[in-house]
């Protein structure tokens, strides 16, 4: 695919998306969705990857959606926005659900939709400069998709806070609440990042984080019995990987691991 709206690189095993569209404050539309749903489906293929930062050209990492695709949705039937809706819910679901940690760097706000972008990925980490907000409620929207993901990620509690004044908060408080990991200076944001990234691709079997990922995805909604089977089901595929027994080796014979 050819991208309009975004950068897509890979080096050193960790493959960069960066939101591409800084004249339009990296505001979302319809092709941006699909653009952004077929870089994380390509880097969830890409053999060459192991790591994916989603990060933002410009002052804004996104603004949430343009006007001009507000403008359109705005006459859309139902149809047309229930099947709009479905391609935005399919990109959260492929970053939520991709076998590979996402870490988000925000520099700058994180409004509505952009603010969902980074709820979506496991790893936020944000400048002190950065702002975020669900602003949907003041202009009679709502979150309802990413609404999903933030109950998991910050508890109902602390979301329906969020979602329900649509105020726009800091990076530090966007930290209290558990909506972003790490809240450092501009100037080391990007080393930040790096680190955490290569500390990712040299410490941590692949296997072992997709697992994972892939229990995070299906931990809601299963009784306490049923997540245990769930947990010792994936417990024992997990002992029979090839990084296990390689880890387990390696770990016996007092040797360094290579991931």
């Amino acid at each position: 695919m050819n991208y309009t709206r975004l950068l897509y690189s890979v080096g050193e095993r960790i493959c960069t998306i960066t939101l591409n569209r800084p004249e339009k404050r990296n505001a979302l539309d319809d092709e941006f969705v699909q653009e952004l749903t077929h870089a994380f489906v390509a880097a969830s293929k890409d053999a060459a990857a192991k790591v994916v930062i989603l990060e933002a050209n410009g002052n804004v990492f996104c603004a949430g959606a343009d006007l001009d695709y507000l403008q359109r949705m705005s006459s859309y039937n139902f149809e047309e926005n229930l099947e709009d809706s479905k391609n935005l819910m399919r990109l959260f679901q492929t970053m939520y659900s991709m076998r590979k940690p996402i870490i988000a760097k925000v520099q700058g706000p994180a409004i509505a939709g952009g603010c969902g972008l980074a709820t979506a990925c496991d790893i936020v980490v944000a400048s002190e400069e950065a702002t975020f907000g669900y602003t949907e409620v003041k202009i009679g929207f709502i979150p309802a998709i990413v609404l999903t993901f933030l109950v998991r990620r910050i508890g109902e509690g602390k979301a329906r806070n969020l979602v329900l004044r649509g105020e726009i908060i800091s990076a530090r408080e966007a930290k209290e609440l558990g909506l972003v990991n790490e809240a450092v200076t501009s100037a080391k944001l990007s080393q930040e990042v790096q680190t955490i990234a290569e500390s990712l691709c040299k410490n941590s079997s692949l296997t072992s984080m997709g697992l994972i990922k892939e229990m995070f995805a299906n931990v809601d909604g299963k009784t306490l019995s049923d997540m245990l089977d769930y947990a010792a089901n994936v417990n024992a595929v997990t002992r029979m990987s090839e990084d296990c027994r390689k880890g387990i080796a390696a770990f016996l014979n007092k040797e360094k691991i290579g991931w």
